[in-house]
């Protein structure tokens, strides 16, 4: 019994002669190599910003000479990158993950300005005032889009099995396997589970994997099964076998290792801005706020929304002309206008570009056994229904265009879940209910995650997962995924 007890402990020591290979995968140094370059870049784009603000200050392009030009310059790019670094821009465990890398960067930028901008008001320097009021902002942006560049080129390179952390997953055979299957739905994050532990060692029915991935041991060998499979990530999730005493005597075990300790709290889809840690005699607890969806945040959001459907209405005003006269041509009206459900209930009528036959709603009932779409959705990949023009408006989501004019009347948002038919709300659960918390919006976490290929519960997700944690910072990470979502036009028919 004893031998089979140490077994079951640590069964990737034991390698081929429980169904796995022993894990001795080498410790990668992409990452080392990845942080390196980001420096570097980040270096270069200062030093290249530094040269082009004191080359501008010392009596060039019209611009009067500045005493000290050059010292002013390199003072600047100094502290640029010293306040870079208190930051921690260039935190391994950071870079190429959300928006964490990004903020870093925002904050080292603005506090290199404030301190530059204080410096010269303190010595009564005007010549810091092109610095702090455009040198520096300039520089920041610049390394942001440097940045931007290179983490896209990690993504395509993760999208390839390259570039991942090994992570050891931790807990139950069902959550461990809920992690699994979201990691490999999201390859441009970064984690690839090799291995399991739970707490007997095996998974469900006593199989030796989990989701593919190998059972490598129980709870008991967690530190010499990370030394043994060189895991950067040890991912404990919702198990009833953990203590918090147990987690605290892991987290001691690791702080000189390179492996890091990510607990899963058990809240489903919320997090953000939603999420805060509120320490009670040295006990974190989890505080969770309610969604906010009223306050400041919405007068903001909804100044946003007119000011942008207004820009880009005048900027996209001879593709919508050219769009109306192709429809025009193609026959019948130039708008389609349905009856959709908003925030709290409310209706509105909802336009588009038509794109389909003028009677394409009679038409319906007899292609309703050819349904394609997920849920209540009535969707197909060739719908006869849609004319020449229309396959191309929906190609690019031209047709969606005019409810430009539903944001500029307040009905709808340029961020939000997709809005339903009133049809599909009288079916909806008291859970789904939550997304008509909200605005419908023109695009949302749906468009830029796959549109149509998505299944109805994968869509009710994404849209609930928006309304849980919405905020400005989100909006916008919508809004510029979906230039990239319509140019490419996944999942659009």
């Amino acid at each position: 019994m004893p031998v089979i007890g140490e077994q079951r402990r640590v069964r990737g020591d034991l390698g081929s002669e429980h169904g796995h290979p022993a894990v001795e995968a080498p410790r990668t140094s992409w990452e080392g190599r990845y942080t390196a370059l980001v420096v570097l870049a980040d270096v270069l784009v200062v030093g290249a910003g530094t040269l082009l603000g004191g080359w501008i200050s010392s009596a060039h392009l019209g611009v009067p000479a500045v005493p000290n030009a050059w010292g002013l310059a390199g003072i600047a790019g100094l502290l640029t990158l010293i306040c870079l670094w208190v930051w921690r821009a260039w935190e391994p465990r950071t870079l190429g993950q959300g928006s964490e890398e990004f903020s870093s960067v925002l904050r080292g930028t603005i506090t290199s300005l404030v301190l530059l901008g204080l410096f010269g008001l303190a010595f009564e320097l005007s010549s810091v005032r092109p610095w702090a009021f455009l040198f520096i902002p300039v520089i920041g942006l610049a390394i942001a889009a440097t940045r931007y560049v290179m983490r896209r080129a990690l993504h395509r390179r993760r999208f390839t099995g390259q570039c991942m952390h090994r992570v050891l997953a931790v807990g139950t055979p069902q959550s461990i396997a809920e992690l699994v299957v979201r990691t490999r739905d999201n390859p441009h994050f970064g984690w690839q589970v090799a291995g399991a532990c739970t707490a007997s060692g095996y998974g469900l029915d006593g199989d030796t994997t989990i989701a593919g991935v190998p059972v490598v041991g129980d709870l008991e060998a967690l530190h010499r099964v990370v030394d043994a499979g060189h895991y950067r990530v040890v991912a404990v999730t919702p198990t009833p076998d953990w203590s918090p005493r147990r987690l605290q005597r892991l987290s001691w075990e690791f702080e000189n290792s390179q492996a890091e300790i990510v607990v899963d709290p058990g809240l489903l889809e919320v997090a953000g801005p939603r999420l805060h840690v509120k320490p009670v005699d040295g006990l974190p607890l989890l505080r969770l706020t309610e969604p906010r969806f009223s306050g400041i945040a919405k007068v903001m959001k909804g100044c946003f929304d007119r000011f942008c459907a207004v820009l880009l209405l005048l900027l996209l005003l001879p593709l919508l002309a050219g769009v109306a006269v192709a429809v025009k041509l193609d026959g019948g009206p130039v708008f389609f206008r349905q009856i959709r459900v908003g925030r709290h209930g409310e209706t509105f009528r909802m336009v588009k570009f038509r794109s389909m036959v003028v009677d394409a709603e009679k038409l319906r009932a007899d292609l309703v056994t050819m349904n394609e779409g997920a849920g209540p959705l009535f969707k197909m990949r060739r719908d006869p229904r849609v004319t020449a023009v229309g396959q191309w408006l929906r190609r690019y989501s031209l047709d969606e265009l005019p409810q430009l004019f539903n944001v500029l009347g307040g009905s709808m948002s340029l961020v939000g879940p997709r809005p339903p038919l009133p049809a599909e709300v009288e079916g909806y659960s008291t859970e789904t209910h939550r997304r008509l918390h909200v605005r419908p919006g023109l695009t949302g976490l749906w468009q830029v995650s796959g549109r149509s290929d998505l299944s109805w519960d994968e869509s009710i997700r994404l849209d609930l997962r928006y309304v849980e944690n919405w905020s400005l910072a989100l909006d916008a990470l919508i809004l510029w995924k979906t230039v990239g979502a319509v140019l490419r036009g996944d999942g659009a028919y």
